[in-house]
């Protein structure tokens, strides 16, 4: 039996080499007997149940409960389920970011997808960078894979008020630089945000790749918006399992579904949820993984057709829990069924369009889930931006930013880099005022930083204490979902390798139109060229070695995903 044939089941799959087959196979399943498998299974299928718990991750507590769901589900199927794990990316607990680790983690997916004897994969995962991550590494692993997510927090309560991470964190933050609440009343509103397992309550980064998977077809339908704690979460994980035995000897891998259809079905749901502008990012890289290329112009053609009809926080007033019991992605799909790619396969085995009849006439709270009719916002939530500060694109989140600085030209005040902002920002002595706009350098991928959510700068304290509640704010670094603002991000090409971005001045006059999808930096060209000739303070970011060295040489830029270039596959049309 050759080691490599895709025809081998379970353990006899991918047979370790050592020069002599049989021996190979007689060797494997004497180390599985001391598990205490029967016959039975050791002949069975095997799926590998992917797993990222990890005690700093509280978003992914309640995976093992998760794990157990799945194995019931493919034990009831015939299969035998082996979990594993991998890399576990909690948020908050990362340094310098947990986007400079996605990478690695997808590489560990893939490999172990790859080394080990499987014939189909559940990939549970939750926190913002886990779930590209696992699709990343699985499209390039080529086998049978379904997408399980942890599902969200429920909301906590204070005061008679709602609350979710972290939207609400942020909020109640702002409030307590301006000196609206002090130290005891923010120290209560800490312990009442985050108050379950799950991911952040609002439409973060994490919610919204959730989401993602279930409009690229690649989880089950209903999946995404389901409350970690919800036995219904448990119910579709036990599902799930059951999927994934079907899948087993299936042509069906990422590949098939995550087809350019699919991304542009994914991309018009993101419009319409007003999603994390880290999504534009995952999906690039996503799509990178198949060949496939997402171009910003295309993003601002979808922006322009698809409304905006979910009234969730950070841009609305709802919660997860709230999307959930209103209708889900189902609704917000059956709302869009007239610009989406109706044959797109899923991995349930039928066609978008097919889903979206089979689930018709299903309640919908439309406080939740606007109709077409009448939308939040007739335009999407999300715009790619070019010109002279940008020439390789930019992304605003259209949704979030306060109208009026849409159209906006200012004064720039410059931060040269993160310890500068951290040092600077708070300074009563700051030169700046409420229609400036703030500037944040070197805080791209190949920067020391690594690309945070370092892009929503704070409102210096001497303006949040005037009254001042949002300035223009452009970086070449990312922002978190759950935050609000008139924030350019991912600015390309960064600060760290020469753009444009790097060679703004305190005083140059920066023009935002949101109108005509341009951020611009009002300076002659010959004057640009002169600054780009001086010598400059910040120090080049060079790592000696490991994996920061690997990252700063392969890292891609922002527009394209920022996934490591050796591991894209070849552009094709899809």
């Amino acid at each position: 039996m050759d080691a490599n044939d895709r025809s081998a089941r379970g353990f006899a799959r991918g047979l370790t080499n050592y020069g002599d087959r049989d021996f190979a196979r007689y060797l494997r399943k004497s180390f599985a007997k001391s598990m205490g498998y029967s016959d039975e299974l050791l002949d069975a299928p095997i799926v590998g149940i992917c797993t990222t718990p990890s005690g700093f991750n509280n978003c992914h507590r309640g995976v093992p409960e998760l794990v157990e769901a799945v194995k019931r589900g493919v034990l009831a199927a015939g299969a035998l389920p082996l979990e594993f794990p991998v890399l576990s990316l909690g948020e908050v607990f990362l340094s310098p970011t947990s986007l400079k680790y996605r990478n690695l983690m997808a590489m560990d997916v893939e490999e172990m997808i790859r080394a080990q004897p499987m014939d189909a994969v559940v990939l549970i995962g939750g926190c913002d960078k886990t779930v590209p991550a696992q699709l990343m590494g699985a499209v390039s692993a080529d086998l049978p894979a379904v997408q399980l997510v942890t599902g969200p927090m429920s909301t906590g309560r204070y005061k008679g008020e709602r609350l979710g991470a972290c939207t609400d964190c942020r909020r109640f933050w702002s409030r307590y630089r301006a000196g609206e609440i002090d130290a005891t009343e923010i120290d209560a509103v800490e312990g009442n945000l985050a108050v379950t397992a799950g991911t952040c309550a609002v439409m973060g980064t994490a919610s919204t790749m959730a989401c993602m998977a279930e409009a690229l077809g690649i989880a089950l339908p209903g999946s995404a918006t389901i409350p970690a704690v919800h036995a219904d979460r448990l119910r579709v994980a036990e599902a799930t399992g059951r999927l994934a035995v079907r899948l087993v000897g299936s042509q069906l891998t990422p590949a098939k579904i995550l087809t350019r259809a699919a991304f542009d079905n994914a991309l018009r749901v993101l419009l319409a949820l007003s999603g994390s502008t880290n999504a534009v990012i995952h999906l690039a890289a996503i799509a990178g993984r198949a060949g496939i290329v997402l171009d910003p112009a295309e993003i601002n053609r979808l922006s322009d057709e698809t409304p905006v009809l979910v009234n969730l926080k950070p841009t609305g007033d709802f919660y997860m829990e709230d999307l959930n019991a209103a209708g889900g992605i189902s609704a917000v799909m059956a709302e869009l069924e007239p610009l989406l790619n109706l044959d797109c396969q899923t991995i349930a085995g039928e066609t978008l369009g097919a889903r979206i009849a089979r689930e018709r006439g299903r309640y919908v709270d439309r406080a939740i889930v606007r109709t077409r009719d009448a939308p939040i916002d007739a335009r999407g939530g999300l715009i790619a931006l070019t010109g002279t500060l940008a020439p390789g694109g930019a992304i605003l989140k259209r949704a979030a930013a306060t109208p009026d600085l849409l159209e906006h030209e200012g004064r720039a005040v410059v931060f040269s880099s993160l310890d500068d902002l951290a040092q600077r920002i708070d300074d009563p002595r700051l030169d700046v005022a409420a229609d400036d706009v703030l500037v944040l350098q070197n805080a791209g991928p190949k920067s020391a930083s690594g690309m945070p959510e370092a892009g929503y700068l704070p409102i210096p304290k001497k303006l949040a204490r005037a009254g001042v509640k949002d300035m223009v704010r452009i970086s070449d670094a990312r922002m978190s979902g759950t935050a609000f603002g008139t924030i350019v991000l991912h600015v390309t090409p960064e600060a760290a390798v020469g753009g444009p971005l790097g060679l703004v001045r305190n005083g140059d006059r920066i023009r935002l139109s949101a109108a005509a999808k341009r951020i611009d930096l009002l300076v002659a060209p010959d004057e640009l060229a002169r600054r780009a000739a001086e010598p400059t303070d910040v120090a080049p970011y060079e790592p000696a070695r490991g994996y920061a060295a690997l990252y700063r040489e392969h890292v891609m830029s922002a527009t394209d995903g920022c996934d490591f270039d050796f591991l894209q596959a070849v552009p094709h049309p899809g």
